[in-house]
């Protein structure tokens, strides 16, 4: 059995949903050693993003987060404040 994801959950808010896909597009998790994302967005507010990214290791998972470029490509894409990220474990994954 493989080893847990470690899923990490950026939340933040844009100025604009558009500006913002463009840059995540030419930097996605993937970069950072991420299996996967995910991309969410607000139903009232579509400028408020979440994405979930799933990595092999905790440190995979840190490097991303605290990769030096990751602010100004933040900056680029509209992000308005500091985003919160959080690391969790995967414990169940079931698709319907």
């Amino acid at each position: 059995m493989p080893a847990p994801l470690r899923n990490s959950a950026s939340r933040k808010r844009t100025i604009s949903h558009d500006t913002w896909k463009a840059v995540f597009d030419r930097f996605p998790p993937k970069v950072g050693g991420a299996l996967l994302h995910r991309v969410n967005r607000g139903i009232e507010d579509p400028n408020r993003i979440i994405v979930v990214a799933g990595f092999p290791t905790d440190e995979a998972a840190q490097a991303f987060a605290s990769d030096p470029d990751l602010p100004e490509k933040m900056k680029e894409g509209g992000v308005v404040g500091a985003p919160r990220i959080e690391t969790y474990e995967e414990v169940e994954a079931v698709e319907y």
